[in-house]
């Protein structure tokens, strides 16, 4: 018993830190890669270095103020789970900005470009593994897929894009390209270590005993509907019950911790699918 709560104790200890090293990753692409050379690409940071190019406004400042209004209209047009989310990367990523030295260094924009991007796509994807998320423009596409069914892939395209034009007005056409470059290498590297930004999980399950439990929490903890189909064993023949379910990206590091939460032994089978009409999940 000392065991498990030790080893429960050690993996909330250590996403913890994981979501720490993601959020830094995002301040070190911005502060060393992306404001030294005036490149605002695209989202909550992208916003943040045009405000200081024109203001000279601190980008922390500038992402907390953001953030928290950002948070507020979660409150108002999603719901209490989607604001917890948000949260502590909506307050702690304006705190790393504050902290990480703004300083250049690779010289040419180019290459500055190129790896700042790669590191800022390993950050978000590290958040989006454990299901959380540093606010910012992600609000708005949840919010619009959820009134409007507008997917939310394509509305952070056209934010991100918004973001990436502002750079012709502030810094000129060579910074819009720049921007436009790190969004689509950002996008890459995201793609590559998850799914996708848009794309669900079927998430099929498989609990000797436990299946009804599974199916409640994730229920209770993701607000989400599922499906029991009744199968048969290859081998032994004996009638059995699977549980599938359908989630986000995100999401997955969450169900995965709650099914082996319950039962350590169950058999999970994830598979990305394109699109999703109609359901909960």
């Amino acid at each position: 018993m000392v065991n498990i709560r030790r080893n429960k104790y050690l993996k909330k200890v250590i996403r913890f830190l994981s979501i720490l090293l993601g959020l830094e990753l995002i301040a070190i692409s911005v502060s060393m890669f992306f404001d030294p050379h005036k490149i605002a690409a695209g989202g909550a940071t992208g916003i943040a270095i045009l405000v200081k190019e024109l203001w000279n406004t601190p980008l922390s400042m500038t992402l907390l103020v953001f953030n928290i209004f950002m948070w507020i209209l979660t409150m108002i047009f999603l719901d209490k789970i989607a604001a917890a989310k948000i949260t502590f990367g909506s307050i702690v990523l304006p705190i790393f900005l504050a902290i990480t030295p703004n300083y250049m260094i690779i010289k040419n924009p180019l290459l500055s470009d190129i790896i700042g991007s790669i590191i800022f796509g390993f950050g978000l994807s590290i958040l989006y593994r454990l299901g959380s998320s540093a606010g910012g423009t992600t609000v708005p596409p949840m919010i619009l897929n959820k009134y409007f069914r507008i997917r939310k892939a394509n509305s952070l395209f056209v934010i991100d894009g918004i973001v990436c034009l502002g750079n012709i007005f502030v810094s000129g056409f060579e910074h819009f390209f720049l921007a436009i470059l790190s969004v689509g290498i950002s996008t890459i590297v995201l793609n590559y270590i998850q799914t996708g930004i848009d794309k669900k999980l079927v998430v099929y399950v498989m609990s000797e005993q436990h299946l009804d439990t599974i199916k409640n929490k994730l229920e209770l903890e993701l607000q989400a509907s599922s499906t029991v189909f009744d199968v048969r064993g290859g081998h032994s023949n004996d009638q059995k019950e699977m549980l599938m379910l359908v989630t986000d990206t995100q999401n997955y590091g969450t169900v995965l911790d709650n099914i082996f939460e319950i039962d350590t032994e169950a058999f999970v089978l994830a598979d990305s699918v394109a699109e999703v009409h109609n359901g909960r999940f």
